[in-house]
Order: structure tokens, then sequence, then C-alpha cells
């Protein structure tokens, strides 16, 4: 009876997780439509592994389709969210790198971009972007495995958000797939209790290019 329990206990948050993201999963497309009158604060593309300077495949994907939602019109600011807790490993510098590498076609400039050096966790982001940088409506970039996730944080912590899928990297996939079934319990549980990271400072309001004095 435990057993059943317990695989009970972790299929039914796992499926509460999913089904409360899976409507706001739309295509960038989509997206644009749905965000064009009420505009979005920022499109916020969450971090991943970087390895000699450079974003790994999975956060290229991410980083690839951030940008595209700019030029579609989303949002004049992306924010990029990840770890940054030692000197020698800063995955938020590498990402701006690379947009500002890959955006530049599109007028993808520093005033652009903000960075959130301490979004530790895919919770840490969600709390961060709507405390911190104080957005309201965002817009979330990672693979879909992992959006459901994190369209639940946002959600949870009081954004209006929407999620869109980056391309998927296959190899090592059912690793990442198994990770998230207790990430999503530990998630569940942070956002039901309310969970204030610790990690927090000082508020960065987003300032839209436009009204950046210089």
């Amino acid at each position: 009876m435990f057993a059943i329990a317990a695989v009970a206990f972790v299929v039914g948050i796992n499926l509460i997780v999913i089904e409360t993201a899976k409507p706001l999963i739309v295509s960038a497309e989509d997206t644009a439509l749905l965000t064009y009158e009420s505009g979005t604060d920022c499109i916020l593309v969450l971090g991943a592994s970087v390895t000699q300077e450079r974003p790994s495949h999975i956060l290229a994907h991410r980083l690839d389709k951030g940008i595209e939602l700019f030029g579609l019109g989303v949002s004049d600011i992306m924010l990029l969210s990840g770890d940054n807790e030692t000197d020698d490993y800063n995955e938020v510098q590498i990402m701006k790198n690379y947009v500002l590498e890959h955006g530049e076609g599109i007028g993808i400039t520093d005033a652009n971009i903000y960075v959130d050096a301490a979004g530790f966790s895919t919770y840490y982001s969600a709390v961060r972007c709507k405390e911190v940088f104080q957005a309201e409506r965002v817009v979330i970039v990672t693979q879909r495995y992992h959006l459901y996730r994190a369209v639940y944080n946002a959600k949870k912590v009081g954004l209006d958000v929407y999620g869109v899928a980056a391309d998927d990297i296959q190899h090592g996939q059912w690793r990442r797939d198994l990770r998230e079934v207790p990430a999503r319990i530990k998630d569940f549980f942070l956002s039901l209790v309310g969970y204030t990271p610790t990690a927090m400072g000082d508020p960065t309001p987003l300032i839209y290019p436009s009204t950046q004095q210089g």
C-alpha cells in the first residue's frame, strides 16, 4: 500500500504541474499575437551549462529561441537568468555574449539585455524575475521537458506568463526527463509555501531602452 501511495503522490504532483502549465505553452508566433496588445516585460531565458566560454548546445537553443522572440517583437528586453555563484563559472556573461553576437542583426544591444546572476534554480529565477526585476508579464524560454515546471513556478509566484519551447537535444534526454520528476515535486512545495530565496538583493526594475537616459 505504501508503494502504491508513493507512486500516486509522485505521479499526481507531476500531473498537476504539467496540466497547469500546458495551456500556457505556445509557439513563438502565437506568443507574438497573444502579447501584442498587453505587451511583455521581458523574455526570460533560463540558463544551463556552459563550456569553454561557449553555451552548451541545449543553452544555445534556448538563446536562439529568445532571439527569435525578440525579432518577432514580443519584448524589447531579454532577461538572462543563470548561475554565477563562483568567479570561475559565469553562465550569464557567456549567455549575454552569445545574444549580442547572434542578435546584432536584429538590433539587440547591451541596453536590451538584463542578467540575473543569482538564478541558481528554476524557482529562484521565477521569484527573482517578479520581486527583483519587478516584471509582471513574461515569456519564458527553455526546453519543453523543463518548461512545464518553469511556467508553473512563474504562474504560482504571480507572473502573467507564457512559455515557448526551445529545440530539444535528444542525446541524454531520458536523464533530463528523469531529473524533472523530483524537481517538479520540490518546486511544487516551494511555491505552495511561498518560499523566498536567500539571494534576493535590491530591486532592479526593468527599464525599456527607449526610456533610458544617455
